[in-house]
């Protein structure tokens, strides 16, 4: 038999050089060959000399700033796209550790159905305690919520799901021409639910595949850019695809929140910021997307 050619592995960086090079040599240690490209968002020169002297053979692509994760992204899928012949790409970010096997169980599952169109892997027990309140959940769109975490119904092998998780998710080529790339007003969070969205409604599968497992350990930070671009993109994401009434109910749902933390702290999340809430706010009625202000970012 021939041999199999590479799987496309496009990782997103950005200023954590260290773990970057784990997820590489985990995605270089599979039992599938990769051709890995590392689409760097704007890092330090010392953090791209790190990967470059540590990942001889792979290719970093340098963006010079910080684009955001579905930007970031496009660029390498747009390469694949153009030069490549592979029907299917992973997208990865920096920090992803997937164990033995996860990128095999992936592509036998995406080979077995026609019309699948995204998958990703599922979180292992080392997220649990750190992010997650457990393995067994997948994601979904909510008509008011956007994306959330619901209880799964499956526990091996291809499960639907509303979203691939974009810590390490396979997209295929078919469908990306048909749907298109991450919409990059999102900059990041709720861009791989924005296209699960678009990949389902038009006839594409999207699913978890449960054999499939990574580690993403480092999903804990505190920021007020992250609160800023989780509630500014999730009413984006419910306008978008469910109209104006439901961006209105979750508007009020979030206003209500957002006081019920001011009156409450111990409530508040790690990443609870009422000046993030309230530009958030603003700029999504004012149509104002792409990154966070420089003001919540620093």
């Amino acid at each position: 038999m021939p041999p199999e050619a590479p799987l496309p592995v496009i990782v997103v960086h950005r200023d954590e050089p260290e773990r970057c090079v784990s997820t590489a040599r985990a995605f270089q240690a599979q039992d599938v060959p990769v051709q890995l490209t590392v689409v760097d968002n704007g890092s330090g020169a010392d953090a791209i000399a790190h990967i470059e002297r540590a990942l001889p053979d792979v290719e970093v692509v340098a963006l010079g700033a910080n684009r955001g994760f579905g930007p970031a992204a496009n660029l390498g899928l747009r390469r694949w796209l153009d030069t490549g012949d592979s029907e299917w790409a992973a997208v990865a970010a920096h920090d992803a550790l997937p164990e033995p096997g996860c990128v095999r169980h992936l592509l036998d599952a995406v080979r077995a159905r026609p019309r699948a169109g995204l998958a990703s892997a599922v979180y292992g027990e080392l997220n649990i305690g750190v992010w997650l309140r457990r393995a067994q959940m997948k994601p979904v769109v909510d008509r008011y919520f956007g994306s959330i975490l619901v209880d799964a119904d499956r526990d091996a092998g291809w499960e639907d799901a509303g979203h691939p998780h974009g810590t390490l998710m396979l997209a295929g080529r078919r469908c990306l021409q048909d749907v298109g790339l991450f919409d990059e007003r999102y900059f990041a969070y709720c861009e791989e639910a924005d296209l699960g969205e678009r990949a389902r409604r038009a006839g594409w599968e999207v699913g978890l595949v449960w054999d499939a497992v990574v580690g993403n350990p480092h999903m804990s930070g505190s920021s007020a850019a992250v609160e800023y671009l989780q509630l500014r993109n999730s009413l984006l994401l419910v306008r978008d695809h469910f109209g104006r009434y439901p961006a209105f109910i979750r508007l009020t749902m979030a206003v209500g929140d957002t006081a019920m933390r001011v009156l409450l702290p111990r409530r508040r999340t790690p990443i609870f910021s009422l000046p993030a809430r309230w530009r958030a706010v603003v700029d999504f009625g004012r149509g104002h997307y792409g990154p966070p202000p420089a003001s919540l970012a620093a």
